[in-house]
């Protein structure tokens, strides 16, 4: 199935979302994340769809928000939207990393079970640099991976780190070549669709209880806090 923001294809019970805008390095606007909200209700309705594939099209995974596009109301909520639909479906999301994995991005990657990152790919979180707040849940999701202190660091100084760090630290699982990314993320991704399906929904859910209790309310305070930067800056 083709969109112009968002290609999906099924196979052997893998939903496969490769986000499509490889002239913004996959820059997020509103129409992607209202493709990807939609790619995973019907992922969660669709009970052949056992496993979802996220990749990027082009040189890179994500590169954030489309800074170039007209700002809306509709910014926070939908990038939140998305993280939430990761988080929240019940079957198992495999996020398939390389280039640049900035912001957004970032988040939603975090918000997958499972990462696999090429060598080349390169991580950051520009926000505070730029005056605004994280979204995503990732208040939750970078601690319980890298631990607060880390994510503390990582988030204020907006320094880039490469996909080695990033296994290091707890945010990727594995690390191939650019060479082997495709393949082996096709053969995880098969693993995981053989899986029983209530014995993977019940893997996730349990483990997203235990260990990422506080992420519905780091959704909360991530908008209030977005919101209460955007007021900062507003002209008086």
């Amino acid at each position: 199935m083709l969109n112009q923001n968002l290609h999906s294809a099924v196979h052997d019970g893998v939903l496969t979302l490769s986000l499509n805008r490889p002239a913004k390095l996959n820059a997020i606007d509103n129409e992607l994340a209202r493709s990807l909200v939609a790619a995973f209700e019907v992922a969660a309705a669709d009970a052949s769809i056992r496993v979802v594939l996220l990749r990027g099209n082009g040189r890179s995974f994500c590169a954030g928000r489309d800074v170039s596009a007209e700002p809306t109301e509709d910014d926070l909520v939908l990038v939140q939207a998305v993280a939430k639909s990761i988080a929240r479906l019940p079957k198992p999301v495999l996020a398939v990393v390389h280039g640049w994995v900035v912001g957004a991005g970032l988040e939603w990657m975090l918000d997958a079970d499972i990462v696999i990152g090429s060598r080349t790919a390169r991580f950051k979180f520009p926000e505070a640099s730029l005056g605004v707040f994280v979204t995503g849940g990732v208040c939750a999701t970078l601690p319980a991976a890298a631990g607060l202190g880390r994510a503390k660091a990582l988030m204020l100084l907006g320094e880039e780190f490469s996909a080695e760090q990033a296994q290091a630290w707890g945010m990727v699982w594995k690390v191939v070549s650019d060479d082997e990314l495709d393949e082996i993320s096709a053969q995880v991704a098969a693993r995981l669709a053989a899986l029983q399906p209530a014995v993977a929904a019940e893997f996730k859910r349990v483990l997203n209880t235990i260990g990422l209790p506080a992420f519905e309310s780091a959704i909360g305070l991530e908008s209030q806090a977005q919101h209460a930067l955007a007021a900062l800056q507003r002209p008086r």
